[in-house]
């Protein structure tokens, strides 16, 4: 990894991009000075870096929901920070504010492309996990495209990551049977004693296919899938009919963008009429307030619960993106600056 002398912001930038599954030397830690802040720009200093799944399609050169990162340029990333100096119209020094930010302990952004946050709410960081895009995705995957409909059986891959956590429970809420699927025994117990799910299945314990049978006798009407790949061919061998599949996530393929796998059982939509349906949250956007109120409620009654995974330093960028892609966190992956 390339390193420069200690002066000014920190921030990595992407050299080049991946030419296999890891992350390694694809990363430079630089140090730059602030531009001068122009009209309609604010200062912030980082409180916390969020580490995503995302980040490898970022970081991929194939068109996609968003360009990609080019050689050069700071990692993007969401942030949350405290504003030093404003040049911006209704913002000023001590608001808090969130938005794509960059890997980087500080920044001169557009006040356009950030929005305030109320920390008397929650705590900054929680609006990168649970009360921020995060939560958003659950709440919207599962409830607008998944549909689920009470005494449902739903299922939920990744069900102990950020993402999945949020999404399980929801459905749970709703009424439904939830079954969710992650990788290693603690991670089971954890969707089975943390977070009230109806069943839980180790992924790491044996085929998944075998093991979901069992806990789903009587198929799956809806399944939140953020893996892709075996995971994607085991629930289609047991979805029901005008089953809903809601693609949020493949990270099991993220590994080799070049020769993405498709689902092997997809002729099992055809019989059973069911309907598979990508999203990102540019479709929901303008309705990201009825999110954030319905998720801080719930969590403020204790009726869901937010599970974050907090490293420290700037620093553990590249070893916390390793991390991540290792299944090797639990709740949802910050860098704490």
């Amino acid at each position: 990894m390339q390193t420069t002398p200690p002066s000014g912001v920190t921030q990595f930038r992407l050299v080049r991009y991946p030419s296999g599954a890891g992350f390694e030397g694809i990363f430079a830690r630089t140090q730059d000075a602030l531009p001068e802040m122009k009209p309609g720009e604010i200062h912030l200093r980082l409180s916390h870096i969020s580490v995503d799944p995302g980040m490898r399609g970022w970081v991929t050169p194939k068109r996609s929901y968003m360009p990609p990162v080019q050689p050069g340029e700071v990692m993007r990333a969401f942030g949350v920070g405290e504003v030093v100096a404003s040049r911006a119209d209704g913002i000023a020094a001590g608001d808090w504010m969130s938005g794509f930010t960059g890997v980087q302990t500080e920044a001169v952004l557009s006040a356009r492309m950030l929005r305030k946050i109320d920390p008397r709410f929650a705590p900054p960081r929680a609006y990168l996990s649970g009360l921020g895009m995060t939560g958003y995705t659950a709440y919207f995957g599962l409830l607008d495209v998944g549909r689920p409909v009470a005494k449902e059986t739903v299922v939920v891959s990744a069900a102990a990551g950020a993402v999945g956590s949020i999404a399980s429970q929801i459905a749970r809420l709703k009424g439904c049977h939830v079954i969710g699927i992650a990788g290693g025994e603690s991670k089971r117990q954890f969707l089975l004693n943390d977070l009230k799910l109806h069943g839980a299945i180790d992924y790491k314990a044996g085929p998944v296919g075998p093991q979901l049978a069992a806990l789903v006798p009587n198929g799956i009407d809806v399944y939140f899938d953020n893996v892709g790949g075996e995971t994607l061919d085991a629930v289609l061998s047991q979805i029901n009919r005008r089953g809903r599949i809601i693609l949020c996530g493949g990270i099991s393929q993220y590994g080799d963008m070049d020769h993405v796998r498709g689902p092997a059982n997809y002729l099992h939509m055809i019989a059973q009429s069911v309907t598979m349906q990508g999203f990102t949250m540019r479709d929901y956007m303008d309705r990201v307030p009825e999110a954030f109120m319905s998720l801080m409620q719930w969590q403020a009654s204790g009726e869901i619960i937010f599970r974050e995974h907090i490293v420290k330093g700037i620093d553990a960028f590249p070893e916390a993106l390793t991390m991540l892609f290792a299944g090797k966190n639990e709740g949802k992956l910050l860098i704490e600056l």
